[in-house]
């Protein structure tokens, strides 16, 4: 009997269980045995595997029952210096061709798919990624696990906000996560109706920004909110609000990072599918003898990309979006 391993690499995601969900049922109607692998490639170091009752580490289709709706990821997740060496990759093929293992499915984001590009020069099987991420910043899909769970979240977050900001009359510069990507950031504000949005693809200038600030103002504006990705090139939030200070912003200030909240809650339902899709894709790929590609889904449609094309860092975010953000700050 074909046996495969999934685990989850890097930071959580909504959708990680409706994902680990989809793999293990589909690999389960196809005859295959799926081996739960705890704590990310460090359980595969450690040989942590599921607490399967017998000792084999083996999910049945009951093992995933009722997780659909749950954020985080019941095998646990993190991140793992060893495996970034040469001899922790080898450690790791080892444990792989001690426990018999076939195939293994990685849900994770950027870091992830490059671990495995490493781990597949050292084990001959097959592995398949699935792009569990909040920073939607691989190529190959149009939206990664997690990524819509994250901006709705960010999203109720400056709904509140804004009551707080209008009734003041403040600026509220609201600081989420993505390091390099503003995927996150832009979407979030559109979606809250934030006037600005700071991202690392875009230069921002402060001097600029109190400008035009303060023609909303004149407007009639009574509140702001920027939007800033904590990847922002002006340096992080804290240094951009001591900038608009610095310029004469016309409004009161105050600072709210996020934080990792966003990675947290239930997956909407539309996370819930395309990580469904991808488990089930993901599944069928590595039993139809495929490996080195991500599932994920593309104008409407489900495929595999070579690992190396979706993280090679193409995938910008779209100019008629940042458009479209500031006609509707006015």
């Amino acid at each position: 009997m074909m046996r495969i391993a999934i685990l989850c690499s890097g930071g959580d995601a909504p959708g990680m269980n409706a994902c680990l969900r989809a793999v293990v049922r589909t690999a389960s109607t196809m005859g295959v045995e799926v081996v739960g692998v705890r704590h990310g490639y460090q359980g595969l170091l450690d040989g942590d595997f599921y607490e399967s009752g017998d000792g084999t580490g083996v999910m049945s289709a009951r093992s995933v029952s009722h997780i659909i709706q749950h954020g985080g990821t019941i095998l646990r997740t993190g991140r793992c210096d060893e495996f970034r060496t040469a001899s922790g990759v080898r450690k790791a093929a080892d444990t792989l061709v001690a426990n018999n293992i076939d195939g293994l499915v990685v849900i994770g984001g950027d870091g992830s798919l490059r671990g495995a590009i490493e781990l597949g020069k050292v084990w001959s099987g097959r592995i398949v990624g699935c792009p569990g991420t909040i920073d939607n910043d691989l190529a190959g899909t149009d939206y990664t696990i997690g990524f819509l769970t994250a901006v709705a979240t960010a999203v109720e977050a400056i709904d509140k906000l804004r009551d707080t900001a209008e009734s003041h009359e403040r600026l509220f510069l609201v600081e989420v996560m993505g390091r390099g990507s503003g995927y996150l950031a832009l979407f979030t504000a559109l979606a809250s109706g934030a006037e600005f949005a700071c991202i690392p693809e875009t230069p921002t200038h402060s001097a600029q920004m109190v400008s035009d600030i303060s023609v909303l103002k004149k407007r009639g504006k009574a509140s702001i909110i920027v939007v800033v990705a904590e990847g922002d090139d002006d340096g992080g939030i804290e240094v951009l609000r001591g900038e608009l200070e610095a310029e004469g912003c016309p409004y009161p200030l105050r600072s709210v990072k996020l934080g990792h909240v966003q990675r947290g809650g239930s997956p909407t339902p539309a996370d819930r599918i395309l990580a469904s899709e991808a488990g089930d894709l993901a599944a069928r790929a590595l039993i139809d003898g495929k490996s080195g590609v991500m599932a994920g889904r593309l104008a409407g449609q489900m495929q595999l990309t070579p690992f190396a094309e979706a993280i090679a860092g193409t995938k910008t975010v779209p100019l008629e979006q940042i458009q479209l953000l500031k006609r509707m700050s006015v």
